[in-house]
């Protein structure tokens, strides 16, 4: 790989590393310098430098000047200790955890790397597919479903290795967690069952849950990371990797991170791989990569994009524009009927939508910063018959008690500050407990959506007659969803290996993403729900599978 100029500026290849500079944002500047006279160009520049440290929403991007993370650091040069390992792994989540504890037991000697005090992750559920039992035309058929529902922009040997490798991958997650002492079981296809129908598969799923809730998949990592630990993985916690670490041909030898007593160098012979995560909480990445989250709240904590920065340092590109991002409520309300299609409205009290459209699709009607994310399911004390054949799964009132915070019962499967749902007598009363801002425009929504339902047409949106149930038997129902960002999910180029690449598709030596922090396995706007449990699903594959494969080199 070529040496990185140590010229002041970037220039044109830099710039291709990121993804974040459009082809006709790049000509136009191209033109401009070409032909504009040398007084404009010399205005020009000097009315660049006296911006670049204001906040500007030029071209459509909230960002201070020139986003950090496009600036490549000074090398770190004061290293207290050097220690040798064969692979060293950054970030103790979903993938990260899996590949050192799977890079061990193929022999290799490893160093997990993790900023915080504790491996980190979130959700219950991965899942991966038996392949024993299942048709491998089914199989094929479900990658190419996977490639359809993220707009056909994924690298199909990504999905593919997801696919093949995953059962055994989930399973293995399954029992090593358990001897860490995980609370964990197999549900095996309870959730996919409406796929397997609906597509008419041969096909059984292994799917981990770690739960129920509060517990979750970070209590399995945490466990995972205990069994690692007791069969011989290094791990140090509170020790955030800063750099990697390049000899002369740009191959990665080695990560510098910052511990208690000063940096110190971690040299991997085989290789490091970056398991770091998303960017959420960078707000100069989000805003650059994902405009349109600017007025959604993060989820997690301390999701900066470290990896994808640090992979770009060493020559890497982060993929282009139109990441992939994931927000949902599984937590206002029953999971199971985020999906089914009650009247929704906007906190003016307001109908927005055709109700049909799933949850993970709500954030693109509730952008602005009034919105927020924020919107309302509402139905009446009829909905148990009259959503009986809807999609979805129905939760009882007796049960529905659990997600709502006025009711004085024992509560297990939710997180209790998170809990959002509500029942009265009058919509007046409703109104004011889920937090409507516009009483009347409620009633009035309400109205209008009855005569609706009467009448069999949905002259607002369309919504099929037989979704049109009307609000009008008390006690009333309501659920307050507000999605938020639960994951970034597009990372820095890589191969099919997992390799990473430079903006050129070369191969940067010994360097690999996994998680999160790799790209092309999505490719749409949204995460895609057509597998529950495909984004644990496809982090502990990775894990599991890079981690044996770089050990083994």
């Amino acid at each position: 790989m070529p040496k990185q100029s140590k010229q002041q500026g970037i220039s044109r290849r830099d710039l291709l590393k990121f993804g974040g500079m459009t082809a006709a944002g790049m000509a136009a500047a191209g033109a401009l310098s070409a032909c504009a006279p040398q007084e404009t160009a010399a205005k020009n520049a000097a009315s660049s430098q006296a911006g670049a440290g204001e906040k500007t929403t030029a071209a459509g991007h909230l960002r201070t000047g020139m986003p950090a993370f496009l600036e490549k650091p000074a090398a770190i040069t004061d290293i207290a200790a050097t220690e040798e390992y064969d692979v060293v792994v950054i970030g103790a989540g979903a993938s990260g955890v899996p590949a050192a504890l799977s890079a061990l037991e193929a022999g290799a000697r490893v160093a997990l790397l993790q900023k915080e005090n504790q491996a980190i992750s979130q959700g219950n559920s991965g899942s991966g597919i038996d392949l024993i039992t299942s048709d491998q035309a089914s199989i094929e058929d479900l990658v190419s479903q996977l490639m359809t529902d993220n707009q056909h922009r994924p690298d199909r040997a990504l999905i593919e290795l997801w696919a093949k490798n995953s059962g055994e991958a989930v399973s293995w997650v399954i029992e090593k967690a358990a001897e860490g002492g995980a609370q964990v079981i197999d549900q095996g296809n309870q959730q996919h069952i409406p796929l397997i129908n609906r597509k008419g598969y041969t096909m059984n799923f292994v799917t981990s849950f770690f739960g129920p809730k509060p517990y979750n998949a970070g209590d399995g990592m945490r466990a995972l990371a205990a069994t690692a630990e007791k069969e011989g993985v290094e791990i140090f916690y509170s020790t955030p990797a800063e750099q990697l670490v390049q000899n002369e041909s740009g191959k990665v030898v080695g990560v510098i991170a910052k511990g208690k007593d000063g940096y110190v160098q971690f040299n991997a012979s085989k290789g490091v791989i970056v398991a770091c995560g998303d960017y959420q909480n960078d707000e100069d990445m989000l805003h650059y990569y994902q405009p349109d989250m600017t007025n959604f709240q993060p989820k997690q904590n301390n999701k900066t994009g470290d990896g994808h920065k640090m992979v770009v340092w060493a020559g890497g590109k982060i993929e282009n524009l139109a990441h992939t991002k994931m927000l949902h409520d599984f937590d206002a309300g029953p999971a199971s009927m985020c999906d089914m299609p009650f009247l929704s409205v906007k906190m003016n009290g307001e109908r927005f939508v055709n109700e049909t459209v799933e949850m993970s699709l709500m954030n693109c009607y509730l952008r602005s910063a009034e919105d927020a994310g924020h919107y309302c399911q509402v139905f009446d004390s009829n909905y148990m018959t009259a959503a009986a054949d809807w999609p979805g799964k129905l939760v009882d009132p007796e049960a529905l008690k659990t997600y709502m915070p006025e009711e004085n019962v024992e509560r297990t499967g939710v997180f209790e500050g998170q809990i959002n749902t509500f029942k009265a007598d009058t919509l007046e009363e409703l109104a004011k407990k889920l937090g409507i801002t516009d009483t009347e425009a409620f009633k009035k929504t309400i109205a209008h959506y009855n005569d609706l339902a009467a009448a069999g047409k949905d002259v607002d949106f369309g919504k099929a007659a037989k979704f049109l149930a009307p609000i009008d038997t008390p006690p009333y129902y309501g659920i307050h969803r507000h999605v938020r960002m639960s994951a970034i999910c597009s990372g820095v180029d890589i191969n099919e290996k997992h390799e990473c690449l430079t903006p050129e598709g070369e191969v940067i030596e010994n360097l690999y993403a996994i998680g999160n922090c790799s790209g092309h396995f999505y490719g749409g706007i949204d995460y895609p729900l057509t597998v529950f449990g495909l984004s644990l699903g496809r982090c502990y594959t990775e894990g599991y599978v890079i981690g044996r494969m770089v050990a083994q080199k």
